[in-house]
């Protein structure tokens, strides 16, 4: 798939996700409970492909994007932990202050995407750059024999 099909399905995504965190307010708590066991599976899902990926091109990607792939699954492991151990507090106001940090990981996990979003542009385009670059020497090469 080209980097620009990509893009748009990430924009898709994207969407995808805004409009069903704002369906989220109005639904009732057990719908809430399904909606996030089911987000969980498809995160879970996406960061095995992504680690399936990762390893399989392990020669072709920067070293550092395995360095990141490692530290973005031990950073999901520990927010799950977090969670999971916050969901099981009951009085009210633990419960306030988990659904504040909730909200804090949250808005800061949407920063954190659009950061990802701005390296994959960045990304993308050097790589196209790069393909013109070598595409060019490629021609003058081949005409310098010639």
């Amino acid at each position: 798939m080209a980097v620009s099909d990509q893009l748009t399905n990430l924009a898709a995504k994207a969407k995808e996700a805004e409009d069903r965190v704002a369906a989220a307010r109005g639904k009732a708590k057990a719908d809430l409970e399904q909606d996030v066991a089911t987000a969980r599976a498809s995160a879970d899902a996406q960061a095995d492909k992504l680690r399936k990926t990762a390893d399989a091109n392990k020669g072709k990607l920067s070293v550092w994007w395995n360095d990141l792939q490692r530290s973005w699954n031990e950073h999901v492991s520990k927010i799950r932990e977090d969670i999971d151990a916050k969901r099981s507090e009951r009085d009210a106001e633990r419960a306030q202050r988990h659904a504040e940090n909730a909200e804090d990981d949250a808005v800061f996990a949407v920063d954190y995407a659009y950061a990802a979003i701005e390296e994959a542009e960045y990304a993308a385009l050097d790589a196209v750059l790069a393909r013109k670059q070598a595409d060019e020497l490629s021609g003058q090469q081949s005409s310098a024999s010639a």
